[in-house]
């Protein structure tokens, strides 16, 4: 909401606007000081306006009829203009790396109460940030915070119980306006000051001594919120911190049968000869090559892990947005058991790094289950190899205009020369997870 003044009269009262913008189209409201409904306008990309000055804002209605808002601060006027201003101009940042079909469908998603419901119950994500900023208090003790990608605001919440002076929640779907009636309803009003819109796209009147975020996908890095992450860094004042600080992906070798002839089997449909009459079989190779190219969203047993992991490191504070736009991980695996290798499995670490504490949030196998679980990328054609011998490859995540990566997988052992490769789309992933304990490796006690 923003509270504006008639034109040309200092002493008329104070009107508050509402602003709910949806794909491609605002509705405006305006109401007066007893909450009762002045004006309704619906702003698209055809209707007339522009900024007077530095904090007015000339709308046209209808015929000789127009409105003047006087906002009263330039930050209001940018902020009022942002939500309802169609008309083309520089793209952000963030326009010029995602394509805007991906971008409607993925506010539209988080815009959802169900979907933050879906993050708030995940109790190990929630509780492990509640518990990094309440035991790193004197890091926000009368600090002024950024809470990134805010949506419903719970983390802007804990930087209030960890002692913070006013956060700066900054969410760019929908899900803002039940952010603001949260506030408005809670101890924290006027202290947490949720601001609609895009990092890349908003301002805010002064530096932060902090920001907080959950910027994590799946394999740490799906979504390209993370580039947003450190985008906000703009924000930030020197030798500022930022909740998480450091993030570690990890990778190791898999052997999984079951799965792997899963993925075959479903293929298989495609190799009917007379469906309803139909050869499908024509089609067979191009289903494999769609089922293969689907990371696998689920859990595991351990032992079906090969090697030890190879972790690879971004340090928030220091990485640049650019950095996370091809990312190249080389491999180095000795393998402690003799077997097939399907495919590598990841799984990633954020730490929160304060004065007081570290405090780390673990989504690896060996944990308590997170709503990002573990993820699998599967070989076309698996690779053997012995006890004791080396495997070197490499992982690239080349990102794309839809907020994911292609993942280039490549693995080689070096005693046999024999090699796998394969390229997946981390944006369509399959959700293999049945809610069932991880079955056990084939060859493995259950009592182990």
């Amino acid at each position: 909401m923003t509270k504006v003044g008639a034109k040309g009269d200092e002493a008329s009262p104070l009107f508050t606007i509402k602003v709910r913008r949806v794909s491609d189209e605002s509705q405006v409201t305006i109401l007066n000081n007893k909450d009762e409904v002045n004006m309704k306008i619906t702003m698209t990309s055809s209707s007339e306006s522009c900024k007077i000055g530095n904090a007015k804002f000339i709308i046209h209605i209808t015929g000789e009829h127009s409105i003047i808002l006087k906002f009263p601060t330039p930050t209001e006027m940018k902020r009022f203009q942002a939500q309802v201003d169609f008309r083309s101009k520089c793209q952000s940042v963030f326009d010029k790396r995602t394509a805007e079909s991906s971008a409607v469908q993925y506010f539209q998603f988080y815009g959802y109460l169900s979907q933050q419901q879906n993050m708030m119950q995940d109790y190990v994500r929630t509780g492990t940030y509640q518990k990094a900023m309440v035991q790193n208090f004197m890091d926000f003790r009368d600090k002024v915070v950024l809470d990134v990608g805010a949506g419903s605001g719970i983390l802007s919440f804990f930087a209030m119980q960890a002692g913070a002076r006013k956060v700066y929640a900054v969410e760019a779907s929908t899900m803002a306006e039940h952010t603001k009636k949260l506030v408005s309803q809670s101890q924290y009003a006027g202290r947490i000051i949720v601001i609609p819109g895009k990092i890349e796209e908003i301002d805010i009147p002064e530096q932060v001594d902090i920001i907080v975020s959950e910027p994590m996908g799946y394999m740490l890095f799906n979504e390209r919120m993370l580039e947003t992450y450190l985008h906000s860094k703009k924000f930030l004042r020197p030798n500022g911190l930022m909740f998480p600080t450091v993030g570690d992906l990890h990778i190791a070798p898999f052997s999984d049968e079951l799965l792997y002839m899963e993925q075959f089997t479903k293929a298989n449909f495609w190799y009917q000869q007379s469906f309803h009459g139909v050869d499908l079989s024509p089609l067979r190779d191009a289903a494999v090559e769609e089922y293969f190219k689907q990371p696998i969203v689920d859990t595991f047993d351990i032992r079906i892990l090969m090697a030890k992991s190879v972790k690879y490191t971004v340090n928030f504070l220091q990485a640049q947005e650019e950095d996370l736009h091809r990312i190249e991980i080389p491999l180095h695996f000795t393998a402690h058991s003799s077997g097939t290798v399907h495919g590598f499995a990841f799984w990633f670490d954020i730490a929160f790094i304060g004065s007081m504490s570290t405090v780390w949030l673990s989504t690896a196998p060996t944990e308590s289950l997170t709503h990002w679980y573990q993820v699998r990328c599967l070989f076309r054609s698996p690779l053997f190899i012995k006890t004791g011998e080396t495997m070197v490859g490499k992982v690239v995540l080349r990102s794309n205009m839809r907020q994911s990566y292609d993942v280039d997988i490549e693995a080689v052992v070096e005693a046999t020369g024999s090699k796998a490769e394969n390229t997946l789309d981390l944006k369509n992933p399959f959700f293999h997870y049945t809610g069932q304990p991880p079955a056990t490796p084939a060859g493995s006690s259950s009592f182990d």
